[in-house]
């Protein structure tokens, strides 16, 4: 379950119900979750407690996938899947990898995004839009002039600019996913200690123990 409640049909405000028709029919998406891509959709019904952030976080889909923008769609959706990647949030991942086939990246692509790095897959630009990316996303924005430069040779400084606010805002969504535990990101913290063995001594010092059995 997401950390947050869920809003209900009768409960959602006037124009969050749009978009409910849209995703889940006439279907309450509280009683009875679920979309068409197979994702729980419990991302619009946490949304939905503040219709604000709902519809401003709605405006931003419609921003990026507008037709005013001048960057690539293939770029872009590069940017986010790699971004939900390093992010770690499983469901900007996932269903940003279904818009790559969509734009038309085959599965050898999808599958070299882990490591893109030593993948011969990408072209000079998509290693520098990966990198960049990885900048936004691990380094906290600090880029260096090296990868910006590349960037510049073959996109305008108003597609760098679109796919630096886009990759940006999908960060915010994936951090805001495990955050909340929405999606597929509702899932148990993995890093947690693994007790010992019921018949080992209990409050070993594995290290002192060690320590006793390690010349110097």
């Amino acid at each position: 379950m997401p950390r947050l409640k869920e809003i209900s049909r009768e409960d959602a405000d006037p124009s969050v119900l749009p978009l409910y028709d849209a995703l889940f029919g006439d279907r309450d998406p509280v009683a009875s979750p679920g979309t068409a891509t197979g994702t729980p959709g419990n991302w619009w019904t946490v949304f939905a407690l503040v219709p604000d952030c709902f519809n401003h976080a709605v405006a931003g889909f419609q921003f990026y996938r507008s037709k005013n923008r001048k960057l690539k769609a293939k770029l872009r959706e590069l940017g986010q899947t790699r971004g939900g990647y390093v992010r770690g949030s499983q469901f900007v991942f996932s269903q940003h990898c279904k818009s790559m086939r969509a734009v038309g990246y085959s599965e050898e692509y999808i599958a070299a995004i882990p490591n893109w790095q030593t993948s011969d897959l990408f072209s000079p630009i998509e290693r520098a839009i990966l990198a960049y990316t990885d900048d936004l996303v691990l380094s906290g924005g600090r880029t260096s002039d090296g990868t910006f430069e590349v960037l510049q040779q073959h996109l305008s400084d108003e597609e760098i600019l679109e796919f630096t606010y886009i990759t940006c805002t999908y960060d915010l969504h994936a951090t805001m996913c495990r955050a909340l535990k929405l999606e597929y990101d509702n899932v148990e913290e993995r890093i947690v200690e693994i007790p010992i063995p019921e018949n080992s001594t209990e409050n070993i010092d594995f290290m002192g123990a060690v320590d006793k059995n390690v010349k110097t």
